[in-house]
Parts: structure tokens; C-alpha cells; sequence
């Protein structure tokens, strides 16, 4: 049995009880090293191989889950934040039906909701946002057809941007084409890690200010009004609104 394990966004207390116990347990470990905090693996038992799948091809990657899997074998597969998200396992478990040998994944905190947290914001406030859109800027990998960044933009939804601050530039005139260039953004580096970063502006300001900080990776940009103050208070704790488990106060 292969393990995917999301491994959380740095903090390796944010590593889930059941991702730690299969990493501790395992007899061969493939990590994300260029993303993926090494103090999530300090307990591995001794003795265990550790690769770092930063250097490795996808063939690579698949021989050593097959050789460890011949020989019975505990091998986990550990990928930052949650895999499901910009995380390149679907073609590995695909490869892994093909060679019939099971597999099983186990979730982990995403970035983005890391990035969140730091922030002490929520994505999702009555009358201003009840859509999260997660993209990326178009790189050499290209997007399909109405995924690019300006048409996204046009929902003017919180918008969560990965891989793609080394282009600030042009994202941040691409988002204010829609959304305005007063629009609140911040930029997060490594969040929840020791080193952590927090840039918050404008989508006019932002580029200047990410510049300045010398932030070229590892973050991710956030966009909408829900970095701001306004916002109507949800209905499910109005003492007016009556739902399944408590019945409102009636109006005056």
C-alpha cells in the first residue's frame, strides 16, 4: 500500500495525526523537498531511505514505489499542503492502477487555508464573497480555455493565486483590469513557516511592495474584498433567523 500524505503548508505541527504516524512508520520515504519542510520527517525511524522527489523524473519516482512494494515494504509519498491542489499525484496514482498497486490518500492543510489563518480572514463573508476561486498565472504551463487570469477576474470572487508571484507584475495589471486597482491583496511567503512573510496593499501597490521584499517563490497572492471591513452578518447566529436547531426571535 502507497501512501500520499499532504504534509501541511511548513509548520510540521499542522501535519495530521494520521500523515505523522505513516511518515514515522515508514520504511521508505518520497518528499517534495523543494516545498515541503524537512522537520516534517525528523521523527522517521531509523534506517529509513529518504529521497527527494525535487531531483527525480516521474519514472524515477514510480520505481522506487514499485521496488518498495515488491518487497513489502512501507513507502509514503510526501507532498506539501494538500496533494489534491496543484500537487501532480493524479498522473502517480495513475501509474500506480496501471502496475495494480493500491494506494490510498491521506489529506493535509493546504496553503491556502494556512494562508488564511495568518491573515485572520475569512474567504467566504455574507455579502461580499461566497466564491473561492484557486488558479494560477499562465507560465509555460498553459490554461485552458477560460481559465486565464482576466477572465476569472471578471467574477470578482476571492481569488487565491499559487505559482505565480515571480510574474507580480503582470498579475497585479491583469486583476485590476476587473477588479480595480484600489482592491485590497496581500502576499503571504511561507505561511506558518519560521520565515513567514506578510505583504498586504493594493493591487496598485502590491508589485512595488513585493519587489522590495525580495519575494521571488514560495508565496501565494490573494486578491478581494474580503481583506476588508465590510461585510453583512451571517444568518445562521441572527437572532431573527430561524432554522432547524433554534427558532428565531420574532422582529419587533
Amino acid at each position: 500500500m502507497i501512501r500520499f500524505i499532504g504534509a501541511g503548508p511548513g509548520d510540521p505541527e499542522l501535519l495530521t495525526i494520521k500523515g505523522k504516524k505513516y511518515i514515522d512508520q515508514a520504511d521508505i520515504i518520497i518528499y517534495a523537498g523543494s516545498l515541503v519542510n524537512p522537520e516534517v520527517l525528523k521523527d522517521a525511524k531509523k534506517g529509513a531511505n529518504i529521497y527527494n522527489s525535487a531531483t527525480m523524473t516521474l519514472e524515477e519516482v514510480i520505481a522506487i514505489m514499485e521496488e518498495g512494494e515488491k518487497k513489502g515494504l512501507q513507502v509514503v509519498r510526501v507532498h506539501t499542503g494538500d496533494p489534491a491542489i496543484f500537487g501532480a499525484h493524479r498522473e502517480q496514482m495513475d501509474r500506480l492502477d496501471e502496475l495494480g498497486i493500491a494506494y490510498e490518500v491521506i489529506p493535509g492543510v493546504s496553503s491556502f487555508l494556512a494562508t488564511a489563518a495568518v491573515l485572520k480572514k475569512e474567504y467566504t463573508l455574507p455579502g461580499v464573497s461566497q466564491t473561492v476561486i484557486l488558479t494560477r498565472m499562465e507560465g509555460r504551463t498553459p490554461m485552458p480555455e477560460g481559465e486565464k487570469l482576466r477572465d476569472l477576474a471578471k467574477h470578482k470572487a476571492t481569488m487565491i493565486i499559487f505559482l505565480s508571484i515571480g510574474m507580480i507584475e503582470k498579475m497585479a495589471m491583469e486583476l485590476a483590469l476587473e477588479y480595480g486597482e484600489d482592491t485590497p491583496v496581500a502576499v503571504v511567503y511561507k505561511a506558518t513557516w519560521d520565515d513567514q512573510k506578510i505583504v498586504r496593499g493594493t493591487l496598485k501597490t502590491i508589485a512595488k511592495q513585493v519587489k522590495d521584499e525580495k519575494i521571488k517563490k514560495t508565496a501565494l497572492t490573494v486578491v478581494g474584498d474580503f481583506l476588508g471591513d465590510d461585510y453583512d452578518l451571517s444568518c445562521l447566529y441572527d437572532k431573527h433567523f430561524t432554522h432547524e436547531f433554534r427558532e428565531g426571535v420574532q422582529r419587533p
